[in-house]
């Protein structure tokens, strides 16, 4: 059993209303400990409300959520703790930053969790090495900083309750080019260091591409795939049509493969296309 795993969750707003719409419908999903998932679909396409369901933040209208092998809503009396095995980050989390300083907001977390002094405090600064926060940083305003450290300092904030699931909306939204592939390589390498299972839900097609092993795509309420990158971006032509783009790289070398010029695999990196042709060069010069 995944670290993650629904059974025919259907989520449904405005039940009973001539607003009803089914947001959720029938998705099973099994997403294995470990992981580090794309989340991607058109506006409304049901990512939102899925990951809201992994913390308990939305009930199922029907069917069920497991997490690390516990349904959410089975016990009232462990729901608390099951939910605490799951960060959500938001989208634009810098607006919920609150505290004096940004040790206390990395802090609020862990005191949330019971957790001693001793124990906060070695997250916290865990946690902040981790996200490339310097240590004069934690006494200072989470208000004076630059943008791209407030986005820091909000997921440390979660990373800081060392859940075994974390999930990210659009955590790159925003942020000028710099600013993304920091946030984007903080993510990896926590990933890398911690094991952790990692949701990254982005409407970028070039920041899913260099960050996940696997993508769950989302196309009208339901699961359309949840498959490694190639075989998802190898469907270009079925992610168009849904209103998604695939990486500007791997438009180019569809292109290519219509010209006759063949390729083994689906190219969806620039580091890896730059490889690719390399290498093939080298073997007509060969």
């Amino acid at each position: 059993m995944g670290i993650i795993r629904t059974e025919n969750l259907t989520y449904v707003y405005g039940e009973g209303t001539p607003f009803r719409k089914v947001a959720v419908d029938g998705v099973s999903l099994d997403i294995d400990e470990g992981e580090i998932v794309g989340i991607i679909g058109h506006t409304g396409s049901g990512k939102s409300t899925l990951i809201q369901h992994f913390n308990g933040l939305l009930k199922p209208t029907s069917g069920k959520v497991f997490i690390d092998g516990e349904e959410l809503f089975a016990d009232k009396s462990r729901l608390k703790e099951i939910r605490f095995k799951v960060g959500l980050v938001f989208q634009y989390p810098e607006h919920q930053l609150f505290e004096e300083t940004v040790y206390k907001d990395i802090a609020f977390g862990p005191k949330n969790m019971g957790l001693s002094d001793g124990e906060t405090d070695r997250r916290i600064r865990e946690t902040a090495r981790l996200v490339g926060l310097r240590e004069e940083l934690l006494e200072k305003s989470p208000f004076e900083l630059s943008g791209g450290q407030k986005r820091r300092v909000a997921i440390a904030g979660v990373m800081a309750m060392e859940p075994k699931v974390l999930i990210l909306d659009e955590p790159t939204a925003g942020l000028d080019p710099r600013g993304r592939d920091r946030i984007l390589g903080l993510i990896k390498e926590y990933h890398a260091e911690k094991g952790t299972t990692v949701l990254l839900v982005s409407h970028s097609m070039e920041d899913v591409a260099k960050t996940v092993s696997k993508i769950l795509v989302m196309n009208d309420a339901k699961v359309f795939m949840y498959s490694d990158r190639s075989s998802v971006f190898a469907k270009s032509a079925e992610l168009t049509s849904m209103g998604l783009t695939v990486p500007q790289v791997t438009r180019v070398f569809d292109r290519l493969r219509e010209m006759g010029i063949e390729f083994e695999d689906e190219v969806f990196s620039v580091d890896y296309a730059k490889d690719l042709v390399m290498r093939l060069l080298a073997e007509k010069r060969g």
